[in-house]
């Protein structure tokens, strides 16, 4: 897995070894994707939840907890071990973040989980904004 610019410098300064930039160009914008398409799953949380603790803590049973939950149901389901990466928010972010997005197939994956756990979310807040009372 790659890691982030920070953690290159933080890291290899700290085992005193010289700083290594090895991404390709074409990784750049994939990782600036990911980024992006993260930042926008917590702002999707933030507005169906309205209350930014319950969204931060959303975001991370989502990045943290589903995933395992999801992958012992793969293990377990065969039926699911086919349907996980096209649900999966983050079956198809680790395979973004480490370039693995290069087939039509893979980038249809991360479409239909971003429908899923981004558009879906921010059009429900948004649904539900509207008719909330300005406070």
């Amino acid at each position: 897995m790659q890691q982030s610019p920070l953690a290159n410098v933080a890291g290899s300064a700290l085992a005193g070894v010289d700083t290594v930039w090895d991404i390709s160009l074409s990784m750049a914008p994939q990782m600036v994707l990911y980024n992006l398409v993260g930042m926008a799953f917590g702002f999707a949380l933030g507005v169906v939840l309205r209350n930014s603790a319950a969204a931060i803590v959303g975001y991370f049973v989502v990045s943290l907890v589903l995933p395992g939950i999801l992958v012992l149901l793969a293990q377990v389901r065969d039926w699911f071990s086919d349907l996980q990466p096209w649900i999966d928010w983050n079956y198809t972010q680790v395979a973004l973040f480490e370039g693995g997005t290069d087939t039509a197939r893979e980038w249809a994956m991360l479409g239909s989980t971003t429908a899923i756990w981004i558009v879906l979310p921010l059009v429900l807040g948004l649904l539900f904004l509207r008719r909330a009372e300005v406070k």
